[in-house]
């Protein structure tokens, strides 16, 4: 199923992608904000549990991969990364809009997910409450947020 959602003059899609199939794509977005931006060291984003998550990808009316999302088996949202100038234009409700479907259909009763400080507030907006103190992960501060 995608979901089309327009923005202004721009249009984007959000579908499910195949790490098999689209890891070039995938791979682009999260080593453009996690390594490039932010400076996560390139081995701490790459780990072993890609092949089994549930990945979803938005690209924009040219279809030009623009921002990506996983949803790990034990119900784990993470590696939510939206290139630069396609933020604030709703990529990234969008891509949580699918992902928190997506763990819906699968019947899983809580997700959860490890989110950076700065974006607590806009995980609120879809019920996710925070769970913890805040903590460090590749240097950057983070809190464990959890939705039933």
């Amino acid at each position: 199923m995608t979901l089309l959602v327009k923005e202004d003059v721009s249009a984007y899609t959000v579908r499910i992608a195949s790490w098999q199939d689209d890891i070039l794509a995938l791979r682009r977005i999260r080593e453009a904000v996690f390594i490039h931006e932010q400076g996560v060291p390139a081995e701490l984003e790459w780990d072993e549990f890609d092949v089994d998550c549930i990945h979803v990808l938005a690209s924009d009316s040219a279809a030009n991969p623009v921002g990506t999302a996983r949803l790990l088996p034990d119900g784990s949202i993470g590696r939510m990364a939206v290139l630069r100038e396609y933020r604030g234009k709703r990529v990234g409700t969008a891509l949580m809009h699918r992902l928190l479907r997506e763990a819906e259909s699968r019947q899983m009763q809580q997700v959860t997910l490890n989110a950076q400080a700065y974006a607590i507030e806009f995980y609120k907006k879809f019920g996710f409450r925070v769970t913890g103190k805040a903590f460090l992960d590749a240097g950057i501060s983070h809190v464990r947020m959890v939705l039933r």
